[in-house]
């Protein structure tokens, strides 16, 4: 059966025209240069709390322990014990967007209990959000709303039930003789397929998108690439914060770690098993020209991987922070529509982004380069780049 689970990240509300989260804190665009809540704090807790200058004000009782630090995006920073046992810190102004973070109590990962947990780097996360003003793309807006629907279906590749987001967009109940293209939407390494719709918020870009007639609507399926075949051993992800809590290096995305991925299983799971789910039991268009996918940073390798063997499946490609594609990928270049390709200003690879799009140009290939300003690896990054990425989808539909 189908769950139909709520617009934004959590059950939203909407209160004489506000809309509301269920923590009761205004949701991201009317906090801009005020004191506030996190967003995404249970009802009534105070902490962690954003200053009108973006800092952060973390606190956490634990009278017992010996040494506390609140990791913010994988980086620890040692909090002051009061004599009341609460220990505290303020942050240095943090970037606009959206942040992960956890405490580290004696050198253990712990949550703080009223902040909703998220998944990132491998585990579940705390977040917190520094409102943009340039953000309310991906704000809650009085417009008509798509649903984000969890499905269960079985892969005979892997022997096994796999778990999916799909975004059905504006009126796909109502009108039941229209049938829409899909954007296939990979997360990066140690997320999974809720991020795209917790932290990354694309079914409300889209709404608002389709609302201001931007987009053509379609269908977005959000789905794990972890796949492996009975017997088939995972690669182990890197540990990614040191012993105790000790500080690990900021990293670039070039510079993370990461094992050796083999994205074949997941590609048979999509041509073999997702794919023909979708088609069977969503009003899909299904040649290639109604069919894309994106992904980021380990997304990205993942969507090259299955695209660039599978023109015939996929004219529209999408890499955000997930490299760069050359003229020599691509084999049959009349068959692709888009080539998508985006960094952070402040990410490797954002300088030749650019020079890489020109490249499939001058070869005769649709192609579209972007640099998010002043963002790194972050979900600011890649919200903007779904912003840029999505009204060029489907022109012709």
């Amino acid at each position: 059966m189908k769950q139909t689970i709520s617009l934004i990240l959590f059950i939203a509300m909407s209160v004489g025209g506000q809309c509301l989260a269920q923590t009761g804190q205004n949701l991201i665009g009317s906090q801009i240069d005020t004191a506030h809540a996190s967003p995404y704090n249970l009802y009534g807790a105070k902490y962690p709390r954003i200053g009108a200058d973006a800092r952060v004000i973390f606190r956490f009782e634990a009278p017992d322990a010996q040494k506390v630090q609140v990791a913010i995006n994988n980086v620890p920073y040692d909090m002051t014990k009061g004599e009341d046992g609460v220990w505290t810190y303020t942050s240095e102004p943090q970037d606009k967007g959206y942040h992960n973070y956890w405490m580290i109590v004696d050198g253990a990962i712990v949550l703080y209990p009223a902040t909703n947990a998220f998944i990132g780097y491998g585990h579940m996360c705390n977040g917190f959000e520094i409102p943009d003003p340039d953000g309310s793309f991906y704000d809650l807006k009085d417009v008509p709303h798509g649903n984000v629907l969890i499905e269960n279906y079985f892969s005979r590749t892997v022997n096994s039930w796999r778990h999916i987001f799909v975004y059905a967009p504006p009126g796909y109940e109502a009108n039941t003789s229209k049938r829409y293209p899909v954007l296939y939407l990979q997360h990066g390494g140690g997320e999974d397929e809720r991020v795209w719709i917790e932290m990354g918020r694309t079914n409300v870009i889209l709404d608002n998108l389709i609302a201001e007639g931007k987009v053509n609507p379609f269908i977005v399926v959000m789905e794990t690439s972890a796949a492996y075949k009975p017997g088939e051993a995972s690669p182990q992800m890197p540990r990614m914060t040191g012993p105790a809590g000790e500080r690990q290096p900021p990293q670039t995305a070039g510079e993370r770690p990461f094992p050796r991925f083999s994205f074949d299983t997941y590609k048979e799971v999509m041509l073999h098993d997702l794919i023909p789910f979708i088609d069977e039991n969503f009003r899909t268009l299904t040649d290639a020209g109604d069919r894309a996918m994106a992904g980021l940073s380990m997304g990205g390798m993942v969507t090259r991987t299955v695209t660039l063997s599978n023109p015939d499946k996929f004219a529209y490609i999408g890499l955000f922070s997930g490299g760069t594609i050359t003229p020599k990928d691509i084999t049959e270049k009349s068959k692709i529509k888009l080539v998508f390709m985006s960094y952070g200003s402040r990410e490797r690879g954002s300088e030749t982004v650019k020079e890489a799009a020109d490249a499939l140009k001058a070869a005769g290939i649709n192609a579209v380069s972007y640099v998010s300003p002043l963002t790194a690896h972050e979900w600011q990054s890649w919200r903007r780049s779904l912003l840029e990425f999505a009204p060029l989808l489907f022109k012709n539909n």
